[in-house]
């Protein structure tokens, strides 16, 4: 059962990787996930104080992914149309599409802004700042994945000789 138990978690942290460079899976949420099922292998000792404090930072980026939108359009928009426009917009993406909930918020930002009969200049430059705002939050998630990976291989070395009947 132990090595079923490592084969998921290790797949689970790949997938995380993945998952925070394509919204197809929640990627640090995956991750941690993966750390969550290494640390529940009968022989692996693991801090409960890591995997606490892993998912806090987890669950704050996972709640940041859909606030952002929202708040990057009230700084960066700067109509109440084009707020409501990007809420919109989430929602509808996230019905639609896995891409969706990327693309959403900005199509509606922008058509909010456009109805409020702004230039299309003005559009498209608050477009552009809700999609930096985008863009870094994605560089944080694969960040944050890369480094759950990082951790998991640290525990794993740690562990080995209790994974596998040795002393390394």
């Amino acid at each position: 059962m132990d090595i079923i138990l490592l084969i998921l978690s290790f797949i689970l942290m790949i997938v995380g990787i993945i998952g925070s460079i394509n919204p197809t899976f929640p990627g640090p949420l995956t991750s941690w996930s993966g750390l969550f099922i290494f640390s529940n292998i009968s022989s692996v000792k693991v801090n409960s104080n890591l995997l606490i404090i892993t998912l806090i930072i987890t669950l704050i980026i996972f709640i940041l992914e859909y606030i952002i939108p929202i708040f990057s359009s009230r700084k960066f928009i700067g109509s109440k149309l084009g707020m409501i426009g990007a809420i919109i917009g989430a929602i509808i993406g996230l019905l639609i599409d896995t891409y969706g909930i990327f693309f959403g918020p900005f199509i509606g930002a922008f058509f909010g802004e456009l109805i409020l009969n702004k230039s299309l200049d003005k559009s498209l430059k608050s477009t552009a700042e809700l999609f930096l705002g985008l863009i870094t939050l994605g560089f944080s998630k694969v960040l944050l994945s890369i480094i759950f990976l990082v951790i998991y291989i640290n525990l794993f070395l740690n562990n080995f000789g209790n994974l596998f009947g040795s002393s390394a």
